[in-house]
């Protein structure tokens, strides 16, 4: 019966009148079958037709009327009379016997009536579809009997169909028929309309948030869309599809509360969606800043699944979470190829300060992701288990010795993502409780992780001993004897990062232990100062912003621990290119530690032969001054050689400046070779000229290098400044 009034359907053309007279009809004889116990006809009278106008027939006659065709006209009793489907439902009603006859009758006209309204909503103008949409949701809401084979039809129909009803009444009966079939049939549901959200579909975006509206159905739809996007391996149209019709429900207000029960599935499941796209390579390096105020969908698969977890923390009152993620750019790092790991840190940091409600639940399912072979899915698992970490509440969830036995074994993972995590982990578990724990465990990590050549591992471990030395009671003696060898190579290294980070650590170092260097005490720590000197007044002039300030605030930590009453050359020589301040720092030095003079010379001498030209000329400048302070009994003839040579090496330099420096500093050196060769005076008269000794004259740059810096002029650079150390996590 279905095909053949299915056939019929399809070939009466796009007549209003019909199709709604002929469903009216169907609905009646439902409603007569629900109403009426069914049993041998009943011999009274009946009542007329009128008396019994549901509202799906006074839609019908209103919208037969403006369309032209009277109810009780010609065409209306022909139409009715010619279409077989009405007169089988009038004979239906007194044929129908009592008894298991009528379950299969109510079903299968309630599928014949599901049939031709796909038909009528598809092929039927704007009253034809009004009528059917109000008796089909009529029907389906009384009966809500199965009709798989005919839910893609009428999702077609509703997605022809309702971009062109006028809003009102006519709209929301065609999306009462969407609910009524999600209500049994969601996953059908959802299956007809993904194929539309890719690429987006307006009335698709329409058909969705108005499933999200229905408190009875959204639950049901969402976890539909969530078995559709963890179904899919990887980035395929299918989890795409349903990550846009995600975005489209959360947007609603109200929605996210049927989330409860698998928000955290979800929010786990779009935020492996974003590395799965940055691995694919759908997202640019360097993405667009979305805004939840921009208006229109997004136009990347990126940026609608960055939409959708905005959406979602939103709606659960979690928006300090999302402004935490905009102001630490933490959007951005989610979506980008190498930097996702570091967005879902600070997402795992921003939710265990902003919505600690969720913690327990994401912790309890990220045990198992964490053991899954899909890489994006794991890497995302345990970066998330890693910020995690820094919650008392979900530290709970598992004995300590576990949590620790997790971590080492991630150190000695070969991938140094993994070790990096570990790292992570452990810093955090060490330091959240407002004390350090597990050292034992922790420091030998850190200090391995320093000779890594990954640079999120050295940042790491930088990062977590700078943090490690503000907690009460840390060895400060034991960490700079451990620091004195693998701290020094990493204020030179080649990545602009790593040096800040370094610099950094041993200005907070000196801090921790300022009291007893003030005593003479921490012999390790002031050998670790003095071997740093030079890197740091060098590093004043470094082409990187971020360790030049660094180096200032370092060397005003050290001239406040070792009192060297420096602190105003320091500053000029940081924001002013001043001969008389520099030469002053290096009298200072020279009167403070003799015996270093060698020393100080023999690092500054590495600096000439640097690649940056800040650096070539900050060196030979300080070289210069060195050497002009120095008692020739401190310098031995051989280093001076040694300078003379390289600083000849320099005269045909490319940049005009450090040539003309190193003609002058050159002078110096060969003074100061020249007073090793006088003959020796007495005793008492070497003590007398000790502090004027040997009268040089005053080295006098041509064009002095030192000009007064702006800020701009400074750093090299017109545009944005250079990248910032990478943030300890």
């Amino acid at each position: 019966m279905a095909g053949g009034v299915w056939g019929r359907g399809r070939g009466q053309g796009r007549g209003a009148g019909v199709g709604a007279l002929t469903l009216a009809a169907v609905a009646e004889g439902i409603r007569a079958s629900q109403e009426q116990p069914l049993g041998p006809p009943s011999t009274s009278p009946q009542p007329k037709p009128q008396e019994f106008e549901s509202e799906a027939e006074t839609q019908v006659r209103d919208a037969t009327t403006a369309s032209g065709v009277e109810p009780g006209s010609e065409a209306s009793s022909s139409a009715a009379g010619n279409e077989p489907y009405s007169l089988h439902n009038a004979q239906a009603q007194e044929a129908v016997p009592a008894g298991p006859y009528q379950s299969s009758w109510e079903e299968g006209t309630l599928a014949d009536l599901a049939m031709y309204t796909a038909a009528c909503l598809e092929e039927a103008g704007f009253a034809g579809t009004q009528a059917t949409a109000l008796t089909l949701s009529s029907a389906l809401e009384a009966r809500g009997q199965k009709l798989e084979d005919q839910v893609h039809a009428l999702v077609r129909g509703l997605l022809a169909q309702v971009p062109i009803l006028a809003e009102g009444r006519p709209r929301r009966a065609a999306l009462r028929v969407l609910s009524a079939l999600a209500l049994e049939h969601a996953q059908d549901v959802v299956r007809a309309l993904l194929p539309h959200s890719l690429p987006p579909d307006r009335a698709a975006a329409e058909l969705w948030r108005s499933l999200s509206r229905n408190q009875r159905v959204n639950g049901h739809v969402l976890v539909q869309l969530l078995w559709a996007l963890k179904g899919a391996s990887g980035p395929q149209p299918e989890a795409l599809a349903a990550t846009r019709a995600l975005g489209e429900m959360l947007a609603v207000s109200g929605c996210v509360g049927a989330t409860r029960g698998f928000y955290p599935h979800l929010l786990l499941a779009l935020v492996t969606q974003l590395h799965e796209l940055a691995r694919s390579g759908c997202c640019p390096e360097s993405p667009k800043v979305w805004v939840l105020s921009h208006r229109g969908p997004p136009h990347s698969h990126a940026s609608c699944t960055v939409e959708a977890v905005k959406a979602l923390l939103t709606g659960d009152g979690g928006r300090m979470v999302v402004t935490c993620m905009e102001q630490a750019g933490g959007w951005r790092r989610l979506v980008g190829s190498h930097t996702h790991l570091e967005g879902v840190l600070l997402l795992a940091s921003a939710m265990v300060a902003h919505a600690d409600h969720h913690l327990r639940g994401l912790f309890a399912d990220l045990l198992p992701r964490m053991r899954s072979t899909d890489i994006p899915q794991r890497l995302t698992a345990m970066a998330f288990f890693t910020g995690l970490l820094q919650s008392r509440a979900t530290t709970q969830l598992l004995r300590e010795d576990i949590i620790l036995e997790r971590l080492r074994t991630w150190q000695r993972d070969p991938e140094p993502t993994v070790r990096w995590l570990g790292l992570l982990g452990l810093r955090h578990l060490a330091l959240n409780c407002g004390k350090v724990r597990h050292m034992s465990t922790l420091l030998p990590a850190l200090l391995g992780a320093m000779g890594e050549g990954d640079v999120r591992l050295v940042g790491a471990a930088l990062g977590a001993l700078r943090k490690l030395l503000v907690q009460p009671g840390v060895p400060v003696r034991l960490l700079s004897l451990q620091l004195r060898l693998r701290l020094p190579p990493l204020l030179d290294d080649a990545r602009d990062s790593i040096r800040a980070l370094a610099v950094g650590l041993l200005g907070t170092l000196v801090r921790r232990g300022q009291g007893k260097l003030r005593m003479g005490l921490h012999g390790p720590l002031r050998k670790l100062v003095l071997q740093s000197l030079v890197p740091l007044l060098l590093r004043l002039h470094d082409p990187s912003r971020d360790t030049a300030e660094s180096s200032e605030w370092t060397l005003a930590r050290c001239d406040e621990a070792l009192r060297w009453g420096l602190l105003e050359e320091i500053v000029t020589v940081a924001h002013y290119d001043s001969p008389e301040a520099l030469s002053r720092v290096c009298h200072r030095l020279v009167q403070q530690y003799p015996s270093h003079i060698p020393c100080f010379l023999s690092q500054t001498q590495g600096y000439l032969r640097s690649p940056q030209v800040p650096l070539r000329l900050a060196a030979t400048v300080f070289l210069g001054f060195l050497v002009y302070h120095a008692c020739p009994s401190h310098v031995n003839q051989d280093l001076l050689d040694s300078l003379f040579q390289d600083l000849g090496q320099l005269y045909s330099d490319p940049e005009p400046a450090v040539a003309a420096a190193a003609h002058v500093s050159t002078q110096q050196v060969a003074l100061l070779a020249c007073a090793q060769s006088q003959p020796s005076r007495g005793l008492l008269l070497q003590l007398i000229s000790r502090n004027t000794y040997p009268a040089r004259p005053t080295p006098c740059y041509a064009d002095s290098p030192f000009q007064h810096r702006s800020l701009e002029g400074r750093w090299g650079c017109n545009g944005p400044c250079s990248p910032g150390p990478v943030p300890s996590f």
